[in-house]
């Protein structure tokens, strides 16, 4: 849902005067967020009542680094013109989840325990919606043939984890244009004060040094398009990802306030909001799988070290040997909870996770152990709850005109419903509707 996650980053070296222009211009960008001279209709720091507004934790759901989210088909955007009544006569009642993961990198065990799995398990609840967010993977150098063969591989990776094409809409974000269009009409009207305060994009400019790109920056606004094409109820995220739905959920009410209402319907449109507010939901368990190498740092599959997860491809050997060597502590015995052991919290987690035990069941059989006698049983864990995945995985690749075929259906069914919410934004922002040749 990095669904639209971390990556590493390539420097450029630009000499001269052009260098100092460009690292001048990102200098001044981010401190223009950090002053906040351009301020959001709502700040992004929660306070503890917005927080218990917002965070729902009841039942499971999925969670990604990218968004993740749920919307009601009742409330789905209509037509321009179209009267609001029959929106609420619609009789679909099942909520849509709508989640993205990039096309970068392998897909981890963090991607499968933390969102894959649990939309699995959602999918007789909800209308389900899986995105291949290939528009989020090149914010950076990429390898046009890299990205063409991961996009097919993350599109398997989705049916093999148990994701079913005929109870879930599966496609590429890039297949459905409108996308890449409302991006743009957001950003038209986001402010560059809410982009330069993002973290990740601080973060990551650093890393990336005098070579930022403009897509690291304005990303978050093609998340904030991704979510709310979908009309979007709940966005299910991780801690990193919390920033950028605060972001789409200020964007949203920008539009809403600007262009929607009883403006909108005197000038002939359907009237009301544009857009829907998305509401946080933080999982109440699986939401971050961490490092292997660092129990305070995400598992991710853009990481330099190979060693600190866990391949969704990889064979019981490697697995094995990644166990072996993943860090622990000098502590005796296991145990949850305790701030000074997040590789104990993690390792336990998986396992949980992996066996379906709860964390009672874990700690009944697992607190008294040594890491020496734990990480077999870890291993076997994990090597037998990936063996289906990676069978079907392998069939899969060997017969890739089935997931495109899988994907060209999907991207049709995303349209017809993103296309509604697009022609609605037009609309509203004043453009005048596409003209039909007469026969």
């Amino acid at each position: 849902m990095r669904a639209f996650g971390g990556q590493a980053f390539s420097t450029r070296t630009i000499k001269g005067e052009s260098a100092q222009v460009a690292m001048r211009s990102t200098v001044q960008l981010m401190q223009l967020g950090q002053r906040q001279l351009l301020r959001s209709p709502r700040p992004f720091a929660s306070s503890s009542a917005r927080t218990a507004r917002r965070l729902h934790v009841s039942g499971p759901v999925c969670c990604s680094a990218t968004a993740v989210s749920v919307s009601t088909a009742v409330d789905e955007a209509q037509p321009s013109g179209a009267a609001e009544a029959s929106t609420t006569q619609q009789v679909a009642q099942r909520k849509r989840i709508l989640s993205g993961v990039q096309p970068t990198g392998r897909p981890t065990l963090g991607n499968y325990l933390g969102a894959m799995k649990n939309w699995v398990a959602l999918q007789e609840q909800y209308d389900n919606y899986f995105c291949v967010v290939d528009l989020h993977a090149i914010t950076v150098p990429h390898d046009p043939r890299e990205l063409r063969t991961s996009t097919r591989s993350m599109a398997a990776t989705y049916i093999a984890a148990g994701i079913d094409p005929d109870r879930a809409t599966i496609f590429v974000q890039s297949h459905v244009p409108a996308h890449a269009e409302l991006a743009w009409l957001l950003s038209c009207v986001t402010p560059v004060g809410w982009l330069g305060r993002m973290i990740q994009f601080k973060e990551k400019s650093r890393k990336q040094g005098e070579d930022v790109r403009t897509g690291l920056m304005t990303y978050p606004v093609l998340m904030a398009a991704d979510i709310l094409l979908y009309q979007a109820d709940l966005v299910p995220v991780g801690e990193d990802q919390k920033q950028h739905l605060e972001l789409t959920r200020d964007i949203a009410d920008k539009v809403n306030g600007e262009f929607g209402g009883k403006p909108w319907k005197k000038r002939g449109g359907r009237g009301g909001r544009v857009f829907k507010v998305p509401e946080v939901f933080i999982p109440p368990a699986g939401a971050r799988i961490m490092s292997l190498q660092d129990g305070t740092a995400k598992m991710s599959k853009s990481a330099e070290n190979d060693n600190s997860r866990i391949n969704l491809t990889d064979t019981p050997d490697i697995i094995a040997s990644k166990i072996k060597r993943c860090k622990t502590d000098a502590v005796e015995g296991l145990e949850w909870g305790n701030p000074d052991r997040p590789e104990a919290a993690n390792l336990l987690t998986i396992y949980s996770l992996c066996t379906g035990k709860n964390k009672d069941e874990v700690v009944s059989e697992c607190a008294s152990l040594r890491w020496g006698s734990f990480k077999p049983l870890l291993t076997e864990a994990i090597v037998e709850h990936l063996r289906p995945l990676q069978s079907k995985y392998g069939e899969l690749m060997a017969d890739q005109t089935y997931i495109d075929a899988v994907l060209a259906r999907g991207a049709e069914a995303a349209s017809a419903t993103a296309d509604r919410t697009l022609a609605d934004v037009r609309d509203a922002m004043g453009f005048v509707p596409p003209f039909r040749a007469r026969a």
